[in-house]
């Protein structure tokens, strides 16, 4: 059985940043202490001012398998998350087919388990008619991370938009529901009047079509369906700062019923970037005015909003130029999405306590993941090493994305992730990936 010593290595775990030795025996972390004496073959890892995370567990990926592969596929996706320091994901039903059936979902797990370097998990899709085979998903509620509606435009169909669907789903589901929130009627409206003030949109147009009140009025009507039914209801991308008001920071995140996700791109980028950027920054819901971004860095430091994801949506660069309807929404971040939160921890923005919480412990109690998402003695071994003094480039030729790109080339992080271990296997070590294991399906406690 391999095992593994971190050696005198800052731990970054529940709030603490102490130093510790850590050992890994299997899958699993073994023991966790000041200094650690263990016998017999064991590989040492000199840890010495470095920091050991819990891997990230990035709720909300889009990695376009079955049917979108010539833009990403698990295997191509999940070597990226790794080496970027994301040790589990889970995926959504947008796909072609779209996963509405449990045996089309269970078909992409398979694919998971021959391909993927991180853990994994699917939600299962909600369609306007579909219910009775989204609901039969209460009998898997421990093998499963969820419901997702879209709750506005999506791929296939996909869109739902029938109250009597949404009472159902929402009454009668026992696992958690992911909403996107943006109201199809607002930006149907607010297109056309866009389209009659200018006859040719560019991508600075995007938050204007898809704006506040879109997502305001979306979101507000998830709130009201799960405080009717105290449903368990997840968020996902919040974008603007009128939604906040939607959230409150006063439980603890057990007891919440209601939670919130804001992903990287929008605690990063404003309106003001696409004048750089153009379309490689269009996304669902839209990267808005400024003022937005500073109100999510607020609420997220005030557990208003309780996760940190991606959204990672890549699309080929070629299906990112206008004209305006044409331009595709999404833009690929899981390699990059740990580093950019340690850019802004080097900023003052963010404790590394704080990271650690809603890029991995919030996520697993918010889904009640068994044995993951914290560094515990007995837990499984998904296990980050950072370097934050040894900077790194994002360039062409080290991007992992299938699609090739990203709209962070050029950036430059202070730090760099060093070693990235899933379930205990190291799978990514010093700019190399090590391929020779897969990555596992998470269970949940429900």
């Amino acid at each position: 059985m391999q095992k593994y010593l971190f050696r005198d290595i800052l731990l970054v775990n529940e709030g603490k940043i102490q130093a510790s030795d850590v050992l890994v025996k299997g899958e699993r972390i073994e023991k966790i202490a000041a200094s650690i004496n263990e016998k017999g073959n064991v590989t040492e890892i000199n840890g010495e001012g470095k920091y050991l995370l819990p891997g990230a567990i990035d709720d909300q990926v889009h990695f376009r398998e079955p049917g979108l592969t010539h833009k990403a596929d698990i295997h191509s996706e999940s070597r990226a998350a790794v080496a970027g320091g994301t040790t589990t994901f889970m995926e959504m039903p947008n796909t072609i087919p779209n996963a509405l059936t449990r045996e089309l979902l269970e078909q992409k797990y398979a694919i998971a388990k021959a391909n993927s370097l991180a853990n994994y998990s699917f939600f299962m899709g909600v369609s306007n008619d579909n219910a009775d085979e989204a609901l039969r998903i209460n009998e898997a509620k421990n093998d499963i991370c969820g419901l997702k509606i879209f709750m506005g435009s999506s791929t296939g169909n996909m869109l739902v938009d029938n109250h009597s669907t949404l009472n159902r789903i929402f009454s009668e589901s026992e696992l958690l529901i992911a909403t996107h929130c943006e109201d199809e009627r607002i930006i149907k409206r607010n297109y056309e009047l866009r389209k009659n003030e200018k006859n040719n949109l560019e991508a600075s147009d995007h938050p204007i079509i898809r704006d506040e009140e879109a997502c305001f009025e979306s979101s507000l009507v998830a709130v009201q369906f799960a405080k009717k039914y105290n449903s368990r209801l997840h968020i996902l991308h919040i974008s603007a700062e009128k939604e906040l008001q939607l959230f409150g920071n006063m439980l603890p995140l057990k007891d919440k019923r209601i939670t919130s996700e804001v992903c990287v791109h929008h605690l990063h980028f404003t309106a003001d970037d696409y004048e750089k950027q153009g379309y490689h920054i269009k996304c669902n819901p839209a990267i808005k005015a400024a003022y937005n971004k500073e109100a999510l860095w607020e609420a997220l430091n005030d557990d208003r909003l309780d996760v940190i994801a991606t959204d990672h949506a890549p699309h080929l660069l070629s299906e990112k130029t206008g004209p305006y309807e044409h331009a595709h929404s999404g833009l690929p971040l899981v390699q990059h999405s740990v580093s950019l939160m340690l850019y802004y921890h080097s900023l003052g923005k963010i404790t590394l306590e704080k990271i650690v919480q809603k890029m991995s412990h919030a996520v697993a109690d918010c889904f009640q993941i068994k044995d993951r998402g914290y560094i515990r003695e007995g837990y499984y071994a998904d296990l980050v090493m950072a370097d934050l003094q040894k900077p790194a480039t994002v360039t062409r030729e080290n991007i992992l994305y299938k699609c090739g790109w990203s709209p962070l080339e050029g950036f430059h992080f202070p730090s760099s992730i060093e070693s990235t271990m899933v379930s205990g296997n190291l799978v990514y070590e010093k700019g190399a990936l090590i391929e020779s294991h897969r990555g596992q399906r998470i269970t949940f406690n429900r």
